[in-house]
């Protein structure tokens, strides 16, 4: 019987549960990567499974045990994402579409800084965050990889941001599969 609430692990990676500190460590091929918990944890290894109970580590009040079924879904949304974050690359693109819209690499700063042309007066500075990798495979297109789902996601929003897609015209940074439907202007 497979539990709601229960994770398959997979052949490459090795999962360690320690309850008397509260956390669960994965290693993976790609990398470690460590988690605090607020629930116990079930490890079922014939099988490689793992079951997260809805036992608290801490006693809780009233209020909080009415929102443990919550908190169940969240360590196991966590545990999960900390599993493909350990086995696979994660990586998003943004393409810039519009005419003189560029990505350039400013020199001098040993790739950690990029320079944004979208259409403004003035060029736009962006600093690359220190666990991620970034390189422009056209001057039109962004490449976002490394071992943080969440950073990527992030970082991605606020490069996003400095030029949201414009339902008019269809201009601005978007993602590679990204479809915009175009709204129809005033008529005269």
């Amino acid at each position: 019987m497979i539990e709601k609430y229960s994770i398959k692990i997979p052949q490459n990676n090795i999962i360690l549960y320690c309850e008397k500190k509260k956390i669960i460590t994965i290693i993976g091929p790609l990398a470690k990567k460590t988690f605090k918990l607020k629930l116990k944890l079930k490890l079922i290894e014939t099988k490689k499974i793992i079951i997260i109970t809805s036992i608290p580590f801490d006693k809780l009040s009233n209020n909080n045990k009415k929102k443990i079924k919550a908190l169940q879904g969240a360590v196991y949304a966590n545990i999960k994402q900390l599993i493909i974050e350990t086995s696979s690359i994660l990586f998003q693109k943004l393409k810039l579409v519009g005419v003189g819209y560029r990505i350039f690499d400013v020199q001098g700063f040993e790739n950690n800084l990029l320079m944004f042309k979208l259409g403004y007066s003035h060029p736009i500075f962006f600093k690359i965050p220190k666990k991620l990798n970034m390189f422009c495979l056209k001057l039109t297109k962004l490449f976002v990889y490394g071992d943080s789902y969440q950073k990527i996601t992030k970082t991605t929003a606020l490069i996003q941001s400095y030029k949201q897609p414009d339902p008019y015209k269809g201009k601005g940074i978007l993602y590679e599969n990204e479809k915009i439907i175009l709204k129809e202007g005033k008529k005269i």
